[in-house]
């Protein structure tokens, strides 16, 4: 595998994981705002990991179908280099945001067979990143995070106008496959670097990158 695959490390609530995810290599680490997720952390809790994160990597900040309100008081109080819409957020609304914070987003789009590939081309023109992850199975509470996977080979060899991440189900284990499969030169990781829900492990941390780089 090549040594250029950039990792994402989303999910991440305590001080000493930000600080693994570093030492591990991570490109991203990800804090989630969504408070049915067991990755959930409260503005103050986000912006005291924020202050953290050393220089050059990138702080994304994933929510779900945010109001300007809710992202007005995550954008005053946390330090940030992009945000993640993981919800139903349209087209339009993925460009107001991008035109009202000023930050790069990247929208998450969930993949369970052929036809859903076209929403990657509705999204692509107004995202400046693209999520590419596994739909949630029908009654989830989360919209990702549910170290579900989808069949790769309905994007192998795909390429898009922008940069984009696979996400769903990854793990040490797969890391590799994915990318021989895939082509991603990004990969998201949550659940697969846990030891228990929202409990990052340093050790599956590590593993991931070295599995993920080859």
């Amino acid at each position: 595998m090549p040594p250029d695959v950039r990792v994402k490390m989303c999910g991440l609530r305590r001080p000493a994981d930000i600080a693994a995810a570093a030492e591990a290599g991570a490109h991203y680490v990800g804090f989630v705002f969504f408070p049915k997720s067991p990755r959930n952390v409260s503005l103050a809790e986000a912006a005291e990991l924020a202050l953290a994160v050393p220089v050059g990597i990138a702080k994304v900040a994933l929510v779900v179908d945010a109001d300007d309100a809710a992202l007005d008081a995550l954008t005053a109080r946390v330090p940030l280099d992009m945000l993640q819409l993981h919800g139903h957020e349209t087209p339009g609304r993925v460009a107001e945001i991008k035109a009202r914070y000023g930050l790069p987003v990247m929208k998450a789009i969930g993949i369970a067979d052929a036809p859903d590939l076209a929403e990657i081309e509705r999204y692509a023109p107004v995202a400046d990143q693209l999520l590419i992850d596994a739909k949630p199975p029908k009654g989830a509470d989360l919209p990702g995070g549910n170290a579900l996977s989808f069949d790769w080979s309905l994007i192998a060899g795909r390429r898009w106008s922008k940069p984009w991440m696979l996400a769903g189900g990854l793990t040490p284990g797969n890391a590799a496959e994915a990318v021989r499969r895939t082509g991603a030169r990004q990969l998201d990781v949550s659940s697969g670097i846990e030891s228990a829900p929202g409990v990052k492990d340093a050790g599956l941390m590590r593993a991931f990158v070295a599995a993920a780089r080859g």
